[in-house]
């Protein structure tokens, strides 16, 4: 009597983001809902972006996911369906806010502005981690919100392509950096220019290796750029 072969695991489906919550919330009346994400906490340069997004339930464009899963060309077609069927907003937490209010209250306040400044106002908004904004509004935390939730999907694609496209402005102004290529992230590329160069006015200078670079606050440098290498 022969053995059964043993069959290997078939791959999983991978996850993608639904409307499954926006349409929860429409059951129960509450609408317009709103998704909100940010661009760039890891980067040692350039401006945090945060993007907020109001979906039409009956013009979702095919395609959205977390905007870290589509490549540039993908994200460049899905931001102008985006912005031709939804009502979105974006704001920019600044360097010098960075600086003064560290990178996790200047992603948060962006995330706040960014859906303030929403043509609609929302009752929900869908935020991608853990932290919930000031508002005032419903709003709701998701961890992986970006990978889980549509409309948070929709906000990732257009903070990432806004961002985008600011640093390679940054980069043609600024060149030898290479921000038009890593957008400013933790890269072998960036760690040579920066011995090269040093530091240029749009770098974080509370991001421990440019902070080593400058010889200041070794002990208090905040460590969300040493290690970032993903964009």
């Amino acid at each position: 009597m022969s053995r059964a072969i043993a069959r290997l695991p078939l791959d999983e489906e991978p996850i993608r983001p639904t409307f499954t919550r926006e349409r929860r919330a429409m059951k129960r009346g509450v609408f317009p809902v709103a998704g909100c994400d940010e661009a760039g906490r890891g980067p040692l340069a350039g401006p945090v972006v945060a993007a907020a997004v109001i979906l039409d339930p009956k013009r979702i464009p095919r395609g959205l996911n977390d905007s870290k899963k589509l490549t540039f060309e993908e994200r460049e077609k899905l931001y102008l369906k985006i912005c031709a069927t939804s009502q979105v907003a974006v704001a920019f937490g600044s360097i010098a806010r960075i600086e003064r209010d560290n990178i996790l209250q200047a992603s948060l306040w962006a995330l706040a502005c960014a859906v303030k400044a929403l043509p609609v106002v929302p009752r929900l908004v869908f935020v991608d981690g853990r932290d919930r904004i000031a508002i005032d509004c419903e709003c709701q935390a998701v961890i992986s919100g970006d990978a889980l939730v549509l409309s948070i999907a929709a906000a990732s694609i257009v903070a990432k392509v806004t961002r985008d496209r600011l640093m390679i402005r940054l980069g043609a102004a600024h060149p030898g950096y290479g921000f038009e290529r890593h957008m400013g992230y933790s890269v072998p590329e960036h760690f040579a220019a920066l011995s090269r160069l040093g530091p240029c006015v749009h770098h974080r200078r509370t991001f421990a290796p440019i902070a080593a670079l400058l010889g200041i606050l070794p002990a208090s440098a905040e460590e969300d750029g040493a290690d970032q290498l993903a964009m």
